[in-house]
C-alpha cells in the first residue's frame, strides 16, 4: 500500500535522544508511516542524510530507531558514490523517506548533481510519503531561510514542488521570524508556513491539510503578504498521539 496522494510531511522535529540508542523515532516519524496507509508488512522507511554528509553515525542511529520500533530501515545515500544503480526503484519499495536535517543548499546541489530529485519526485507521485526536518522540511517548498551559506541566515531557493514559502525552528533560533517575515513582506518570498520545533504540515497533494504536534503548547503560522507588511496567524495544530 501507499498514500492515496502525494504526500509530504515537512516538520521541525520527528526524532528525540533515546533511553537506550542515540535516536528514538517521535510521533511525527509515527505520523508519517500512518499516512503511508500500510497494510500487510512492516512500515519501510528509507533516510536520506544528505544535507548532514551522509555520515555513518547519523545513519547507524536511524536504522537503530527504527528497528527499535519493527520499522525495516534502508538508505539512500551519495557519499562516495550513490548506494543504488537506480535510486528511484530502491525510493519506490520504501513506505516513507525521511530527509535529515543540515544544509539545504548542499542537498539540493548534490540531489540534482546525481538525479536524486527526480527519484524523489517518482516516489512522491506514486504514493511513497516524503517527509524530513529542517534541511527535510524546506527542500520540497519554493524556498525560505537557510544558515547553509554561514551564521546569518539567506534566502534560498528550492525544489518548489509545493508553492509556499518555509520556515523551520521558528520559535528557537532568533534569526528565523523576523527574516522570514520580512522576506515576505518585500515580496522575495510568497505565502509561506513556518513551524515551531516539534511541529509538523502534513500537505495532500499542494495544499496543506493540517498541522501537527509531537510537542504540548507549540504552533505553525502561516505568513502572508498584506500591502508592504507581513501579517502572521497562528494555526493550532493537532496533538498527536505520545505527544509530550
Amino acid at each position: 500500500m501507499s498514500a492515496d496522494a502525494p504526500t509530504i510531511l515537512a516538520t521541525s522535529g520527528g526524532i528525540r535522544r533515546g533511553s537506550r540508542s542515540t535516536w528514538a523515532f517521535a510521533p511525527l516519524i509515527h505520523f508519517g508511516v500512518e499516512l503511508a496507509g500500510l497494510v500487510g508488512h512492516a512500515p519501510r522507511v528509507c533516510y536520506v542524510g544528505t544535507a548532514g554528509g551522509d555520515q555513518t553515525y547519523q545513519a547507524t542511529a536511524f536504522e537503530e530507531a527504527a528497528r527499535a520500533v519493527n520499522m525495516v530501515p534502508a538508505l539512500a545515500t551519495l557519499y562516495p558514490m550513490p548506494n543504488y544503480d537506480d535510486m528511484a526503484e530502491h525510493l519506490l519499495g520504501q513506505d516513507l523517506v525521511w530527509v535529515g536535517g543540515g544544509s539545504v543548499a548542499n542537498l539540493l546541489a548534490l540531489w540534482r548533481l546525481h538525479g536524486l530529485d527526480a527519484a524523489l519526485h517518482r516516489a512522491w507521485q506514486a504514493g511513497v510519503v516524503l517527509a524530513g526536518v529542517s534541511a527535510g522540511s524546506l527542500c520540497w517548498h519554493l524556498g525560505g531561510t537557510t544558515d547553509s551559506f554561514g551564521p546569518d541566515l539567506q534566502r534560498v531557493d528550492a525544489l518548489g514542488w509545493l508553492p509556499y514559502a518555509n520556515g523551520v525552528h521558528y520559535d528557537s533560533e532568533a534569526q528565523r521570524r523576523p527574516l522570514f517575515q520580512k522576506l515576505v513582506a518585500d515580496g522575495s518570498l510568497p505565502l509561506g508556513y513556518a513551524t515551531d520545533d516539534g511541529v509538523g504540515l502534513y500537505y495532500r497533494g499542494t495544499e496543506l491539510v493540517e498541522a501537527v504536534s509531537e510537542v504540548r503548547g507549540k504552533g505553525a503560522y502561516v505568513v502572508r503578504r498584506e500591502g508592504a507588511e507581513a501579517v502572521e496567524e497562528r494555526i493550532e495544530p493537532r496533538l498527536l498521539p505520545g505527544a509530550a
